[in-house]
């Protein structure tokens, strides 16, 4: 049987629960991210999209773009709440749920109570709509691939569907950027041969994908002929939790920086609690006021998700650094998981 894999994506998640909150947002460029002039762009409504303003920008750049924009700080505790519910609405579709990120996740419906893709589509983005308020992209397929590129095809609000019959055409005219696995580095030397969009990349033989994309050339050679294999996984692993910050203004200040490491172990270990798991590797990353990155990693003889862990030992490798210049960057993050199981003893 044919697979029935959806992808199903928030539209600009952040600004569009923020507009949901607050009605005198709506229609309005809206930038989320850091407030300060050495913060990032979150997401941005579509109607700061108009001026180039996009996710990952500085905010002096979105600042110069869209001097008129409204710009407001992160509130990730709300878009948690509101990413709750909706997935919720998918679980109500199927059990088969693979999340991406907080506002991105694909769905096996192949042995659902839908049959049909579209019919699925329309029942959830109906139900998000009327019971958060809130419009989603959808896309349809039958594999990951192919669902991820629908969904992104008729933003925001759109839905798409891509079957066997339309493969290899509608993929023909798209730039190359827009296959999974090409990254910026593969673009531009691909760019350089003349390689500009998927018809040009389709002419070339199989062993120049290897040469150029190395281990997953084979992959890339069969997605662009409609070819996925991966199944969408119910649990996704993740290898590491973690939370940092751009500060304000650089700082020596170890105080200053043992209070957002205050912060970041109490997040952290309500998340890992929450999810039943524990870590027990620990690392401390801070980056200097010249772009340079250190990390400093600590491994215990015990799992552990305790705030007052994850905070005890950072404080212990800050405390033997030798800060010396201006930290612009503070970070924590935990990883060698285990889950936290309860174990039933045996009476015999």
């Amino acid at each position: 049987m044919e697979r029935i894999i959806l992808h199903v994506d928030m539209d600009a998640f952040f600004a569009s629960v923020e507009q949901l909150d607050n009605r005198n947002l709506r229609g309005k460029p809206v930038i989320v991210g850091g407030t300060s002039s050495r913060g990032v762009v979150a997401t941005c409504s579509y109607e700061a999209r108009k001026y180039g303003v996009h996710s990952a920008m500085p905010m002096f750049m979105a600042q110069k773009l869209c001097p008129h924009g409204i710009y407001v700080p992160a509130r990730f505790s709300r878009y948690r709440e509101i990413s709750n519910k909706v997935f919720d609405i998918l679980r109500d579709v199927t059990n088969i749920i693979e999340p991406v990120s907080i506002d991105e996740a694909y769905l096996d419906i192949t042995n659902s109570r839908f049959n049909n893709g579209l019919v699925a589509a329309k029942h959830i983005k109906s139900r998000v709509l009327k019971e958060i308020g809130l419009t989603i992209s959808v896309g349809i397929s039958y594999n990951k691939f192919l669902a991820k590129l629908a969904s992104d095809w008729n933003k925001p609000n759109g839905i798409m569907v891509i079957d066997k019959e339309m493969i290899p055409d509608i993929l023909l005219p798209l730039k190359i950027s827009k296959i999974h696995g090409i990254g910026k580095k593969s673009v531009e030397r691909l760019n350089n041969i003349g390689i500009f969009y998927v018809k040009d990349l389709y002419e070339m033989p199989i062993d120049l994908y290897t040469e150029y994309f190395g281990k997953y050339g084979v992959e890339i050679y069969d997605r662009i002929r409609g070819i996925d294999s991966r199944e969408v996984k119910e649990n996704r692993d993740r290898k590491s939790y973690g939370k940092e910050r751009t500060l304000s203004s650089d700082t020596q200040s170890k105080e200053e920086l043992l209070q957002y490491i205050d912060n970041f172990s109490k997040e952290i270990s309500e998340n890992l609690k929450r999810k039943n798991i524990k870590g027990r590797t620990i690392t401390l990353k801070y980056k200097t006021y010249n772009f340079i990155n250190h990390t400093r990693s600590r491994t215990l003889t015990y799992y552990t998700n305790s705030y007052k862990d994850i905070y005890n030992t950072c404080k212990e490798i800050l405390e033997e650094e030798n800060i010396n210049v201006g930290i612009r960057l503070i970070g924590v993050t935990i990883s060698s998981f285990k889950e936290d199981k309860i174990e039933q003893l045996s009476l015999f």
